[in-house]
């Protein structure tokens, strides 16, 4: 399902880094951050979606762009935070992701 307005930016450090979520009605941002446990495999460790820009599918929209990067690029994940945790339980599909 996509969302009207939505507009997901990805910010790479190196070690870590974020996924932005903007709509265009808000000024609020959702995010998902990752850190680099090791060569190849990222940890997914928060996902933030204020409540003004919530219960619309913008948290499940950063996971599932996690995860398109991380086939495209080949990156394995932790999925730290319990909500990326609980869509990999969701998406058996994604098992050959999961360091």
């Amino acid at each position: 399902m996509a969302i009207e307005g939505l507009e997901i930016t990805h910010e790479d450090n190196g070690t870590s880094g974020e996924y932005r979520a903007k709509v265009l009605d808000s000024e609020r941002i959702g995010r998902l951050t990752w850190k680099q446990r090791e060569e190849g495999v990222r940890v997914a460790d928060h996902t933030l979606v204020p409540p003004a820009i919530g219960n619309r599918g913008i948290a499940a929209a950063l996971v599932d762009r996690l995860v398109a990067d991380a086939r495209e690029q080949g990156f394995k994940i932790v999925p730290q935070c319990s909500y990326v945790e609980a869509k990999f339980r969701k998406h058996p599909d994604w098992s050959d992701l999961r360091a």
